[in-house]
């Protein structure tokens, strides 16, 4: 009896000094909010299924209100992670990790899918190959991404120089909606675009797929595309509501895995919702056969791709022998999630 007193009274305290800091909490002292970020993108499949299933909702509680913002690239959601405006986010690791580096106020806490991105060539390019990029234009969706870090590290490996000077690949800034736009008006020669848009690209009867994810760099495909992060403020006052998140991705992985045919249906409805409109079928399913799900996150392979920002200058005032994203990366609360603790 005098633990469970002693349980509330904590409880009770802990919920009056959040309180005193602005923040609404619950009867029992989760978050009464928690704000998610994730992106209008068949690549974020693992978080539409946990929303859709209530998987979040079945760990947080029915008391707490989950507000969802769906935005357009890893930028604008990193920007938003930084500046305190979202709680849990889904994002790629690239402008994650230039953002984390200027404010140094949230963590990677699991993985969510590796892979995902094609290198498509419009048909009549000429573009069979990598090599054949050269006095090419290729689009990305947005400076930065990790898409962008794919391209850099696809051309280093290939002998292809990127910059305007003549007998370079040239690059551009396209979202992958408008990249399909740009092929029909011959705008662009090739781009490399996260699923579904290299799919879809191709089904529309306007390229092929030259690379496919298997041999996107780096490791061969298998880079972090989707991971979850989550606010050092969050973690510090609802470190059990994080492992509620991370163990809410697991088991949309599973789903997944698990159920494919009523994965489909589930991720176009968050697709609907987020993006304004469906997306056909054989599109998410072609999408996910292009990626690998999983909640691993391999922190070598980050950096390495955090290498690439910094040589392109996009992070700067740090050197590669100095760059250390150990403080950025804390998978602690999912080996207790994969623990059952």
């Amino acid at each position: 009896m005098r633990k469970r007193i002693w349980v509330l009274t904590l409880i009770v305290v802990a919920a009056a000094l959040l309180g005193a800091c602005g923040e609404k909490l619950t009867s029992s002292g989760k978050a009464a909010v928690v704000r998610v970020g994730v992106f209008k993108n068949v690549t974020h499949a693992a978080a539409y299924i946990a929303l859709e299933k209530g998987y979040f909702a079945r760990e947080w509680g029915n008391d707490v209100k989950i507000e969802v913002t769906a935005f357009d690239n890893g930028s604008d959601l990193s920007i938003a992670m930084a500046t305190g405006d979202i709680d849990v986010g889904f994002v790629g690791p690239g402008p994650a990790t230039t953002f984390f580096l200027k404010s140094a106020n949230y963590r990677v806490v699991s993985g969510s899918n590796n892979g995902g991105a094609v290198l498509v060539a419009r048909n009549g390019s000429g573009i069979n190959s990598v090599k054949d990029l050269v006095d090419k234009t290729i689009a990305i969706p947005a400076k930065g991404n990790t898409n962008e870090i794919s391209l850099r590290l696809l051309l280093k490996q290939e002998g292809v120089s990127l910059g305007r000077a003549a007998d370079n690949a040239h690059l551009i800034v396209r979202s992958p909606s408008d990249a399909l736009v740009s092929f029909r008006q011959q705008e662009i020669d090739a781009a490399l675009v996260p699923e579904p848009w290299g799919t879809q690209i191709e089904k529309a009867g306007l390229g092929k797929v030259v690379v496919d994810w298997k041999a996107i760099p780096p490791n061969n495909g298998d880079y972090p595309t989707v991971i979850m992060v989550a606010s050092d403020k969050f973690i510090a006052h609802h470190r059990d509501m994080v492992k509620g998140a991370i163990k809410a991705n697991m088991d949309g992985i599973t789903f997944i895995q698990n159920s494919p045919d009523q994965a489909y249906d589930l991720i176009n409805n968050q697709l609907k919702k987020y993006s304004g409109k469906g997306m056909d079928k054989s599109l998410i399913k072609a999408s996910l056969g292009r990626l690998k799900l999983t909640t691993d996150v391999d922190v070598k392979v980050m950096e390495e791709m955090a290498k690439v920002s910094i040589d392109a200058r996009y992070i700067k005032d740090i050197k590669e022998n100095e760059l250390d994203l150990s403080n950025f990366v804390d998978l602690s609360m999912l080996a207790e999630v994969k623990a059952g603790k």
